[in-house]
Parts: structure tokens; C-alpha cells; sequence
């Protein structure tokens, strides 16, 4: 998923370069893999939480009921959720580029942008 939100972005901010694109369809399209990506973000989000969830749990279980069998329980929850946060997060900040990239697309389209109604 990160090399492919990577490299639509790039196609997205081609397309912004070039004026013969069809911003209309552009824009179109742009909108319905928002969406897509913000279901994938959404979804992320949620497995995310459930696991720090059951991480939290575990080690708790290892402190108060000192079950030591439980450590490398613990610790390979740890490890995997440490990327699964840096993916959410470069998740979350590039669908937040994708908005931007949005606005910009819509005032080639429309001629104003929510920076042009303050």
C-alpha cells in the first residue's frame, strides 16, 4: 500500500503540472480513490487499535498476574505494533496530502478553493 499511495500521489501532482489533463475527470477519479483510501485508513485504524489493545492487555497480564510465559508473547505483540503505527501513520498523512492535492484540483476545475472563500 505505501509504495502504491506513493506512487499515485507522483501521478496526481504529474497531472497538476500538466495543463491539457482533464481536471473534470481528474477530479472525478481522484474523489473515488479518496475514498478507497480513506476505507483503507479507517480499517488500518481499526486493527491498529486492537492490537495496541491486546498488547496492553498481555503485559498487564504479565505485571499483575505475573504470568512470565506470557513475555515473548509481549514482546513480539510490541515489535509488530511499532511498524503498524508508522504504516497508519504515513497512512494518515498522506490521504492528508491527498486532500490538498483535492482542493488544488477542484480550483482548476471550479476557479476557487476553500483558501480563496476567507
Amino acid at each position: 500500500m505505501t509504495e502504491y499511495l506513493t506512487s499515485y500521489r507522483r501521478y496526481i501532482l504529474a497531472c497538476l503540472e500538466d495543463e491539457s489533463c482533464d481536471f473534470e475527470k481528474l477530479l472525478d477519479y481522484h474523489e473515488e480513490k479518496l475514498h478507497q483510501f480513506q476505507h483503507e485508513r479507517f480499517i488500518h485504524l481499526i486493527v491498529m487499535a486492537l492490537f495496541a489493545l491486546c498488547t496492553v492487555m498481555t503485559v498487564l497480564a504479565v505485571v499483575i498476574y505475573e504470568k512470565l510465559t506470557l513475555i515473548p508473547l509481549a514482546v513480539l505483540l510490541l515489535c509488530l505494533l511499532v511498524p503498524y503505527i508508522k504504516h497508519y501513520f504515513f497512512l494518515e498523512n498522506t490521504v492528508q496530502k491527498l486532500y490538498k492535492d483535492y482542493d488544488a484540483i477542484y480550483k482548476k476545475v471550479h476557479g476557487f478553493s476553500q483558501e480563496d472563500l476567507k
